[in-house]
């Protein structure tokens, strides 16, 4: 076990739920033994490994076990059944108030904090003035916990959980009630941690924290391992679930995405008829959205898709930025639809939405549709000017309105465009600002 930080085998927590207070007494002394509760699963069956020097993120829903975990793996709670064996020194930020006394004053818990950890007071006294330079609470360090605001004492708590100097750091969700600028400051410091080759375990609702900040993820649901994976595939299916209650299904198989192999390209045109007319617009360099992950209702389906140049047509692999393009999709309704709408998401290499097209904003309407209905479909936007790097972009077919709709097919990750630009701008941040102007004059003074 020396490459592995934290082992969990087969980890469940079990409550007892009685209906009444006096359910529990009568269970207690009955004659016959009869149950008088039902089990709740907290957690069921939890296994897997946290390698040294990873950092994972948990996700779920409120109730999904998440914090139960951590519990456990910082000795709070004890399984109903399971083990689990840490390799090295925890120092954890569990939900905002655990670990210390609300009588005692800030510098006293800090002391009192340091001392559960193992430290001396000369310890302790050496790395006093870093805590209170992190926690920057002023002259509140003086006063009793009790008086403070949710954010002065979350301030305080992670200026105590990473000064100790654990093997591994373990974070629930205290730190989003802190302001804008000590989560930075937070983020920044766990980026140190992380890259001096510590084990963080990160729990949030925080979906682009996971994506850019976590190496791996496991997706708690109903106590158990949901999923598990890459930050940017699970947190994908995991927003898909929340935002639709629909299970992201996954892809019949493997695909390449470099965009060196061409072959399947127009696999999907020699199998959907569509009597347009429009012979360019058939013979288009179609994707294989079969290989694609997907979720929906099923009402509408998207068929085949491209994403091409705007005059030649040819498939778009590489961009610089500000170029006229098109994506073409065909559709297929499968039951009567009122209020039709589609659109595309551009993501990056971590799942970050960096932009989207939506008919629902710009005023695109639809006439009723009957079953049956086949539809051709094509957007054209100029691309904008973002970061070189390499996007992926997904498309879907609605049913309503741009605040409350149906998701009736959305299919992740249909094609991927390199964006190369010599331009220096187009390396900097993720929005590229083509022009700016500059007012520089000298201060003479005296």
């Amino acid at each position: 076990m020396s490459d592995i930080a934290i082992r969990i085998e087969n980890i469940s927590k079990i409550y007892r739920l009685y209906a009444a207070p006096s359910d529990r007494l009568k269970e207690t002394f009955h004659i016959f033994r009869k149950k008088y509760h039902h089990d709740f699963y907290a957690l069921k069956n939890i296994s897997f490994d946290v390698e040294k020097g990873r950092t994972v993120g948990i996700i779920g829903q409120n109730g999904a076990g998440k914090s139960t975990l951590l519990k456990i793996l910082t000795g709070v709670l004890t399984p109903s059944s399971g083990h689990y064996a840490v390799n090295g020194k925890i120092s954890s930020l569990l939900e905002l108030g655990a670990g210390f006394n609300p009588d005692l004053t800030g510098i006293e818990n800090v002391y009192f904090n340091g001392m559960v950890f193992g430290f001396s007071k000369q310890e302790i006294d050496d790395k006093l003035h870093d805590i209170l330079g992190f926690a920057d609470i002023g002259e509140f360090i003086h006063q009793k916990v009790r008086t403070y605001s949710s954010g002065m004492f979350v301030r305080l708590a992670f200026a105590v959980a990473v000064q100790v100097d654990p093997d591994i750091l373990i974070v629930d969700e205290a730190l989003s009630v802190g302001d804008m600028r000590f989560q930075q400051k937070c983020f920044r410091r766990m980026k140190a941690f992380k890259e001096s080759g510590k084990t963080v375990i990160f729990v949030t609702h925080d979906q682009g924290t996971v994506t850019n900040f976590c190496d791996y993820v496991y997706w708690l649901k109903d106590g158990a391992v949901h999923a598990h994976g890459t930050p940017a595939d699970v947190v994908k299916k995991y927003i898909s679930y929340m935002a639709y209650g629909m299970d992201t299904r996954e892809a019949e198989e493997d695909r390449d995405t470099t965009g060196s192999d061409q072959s399947g390209r127009r696999e999907a045109q020699d199998v959907i008829a569509f009597d347009t007319g429009d012979q360019a617009f058939n013979t288009l360099p179609w994707e294989d959205i079969s290989a694609c992950s997907s979720f929906g209702e099923g009402g509408a389906r998207i068929t085949a898709a491209a994403f091409v140049h705007d005059r030649s047509l040819d498939r778009v692999d590489r961009l610089e930025g500000g170029e006229p393009v098109s994506f073409c999709m065909k559709l297929t309704v499968d039951q009567p639809m009122e209020n039709l709408g589609i659109g595309i998401n551009v993501n990056d290499h971590l799942g970050n939405t960096i932009f989207a097209v939506p008919s629902y904003v710009y005023d695109v309407s639809f006439p009723a549709l009957d079953p049956g209905t086949g539809l051709n479909c094509r957007i054209h936007f100029d691309f904008p000017r973002i970061k070189n790097g390499r996007y992926s972009l997904s498309a879907a077919v609605a049913e309503g309105n741009q605040i409350n709709h149906i998701q009736h097919h959305w299919v992740h990750d249909i094609c991927f465009v390199e964006v190369a630009s010599t331009d220096l701008k187009c390396t900097l941040g993720t929005v590229v600002v083509p022009d700016s102007r500059f007012e520089i004059s000298l201060d003479a003074k005296g």
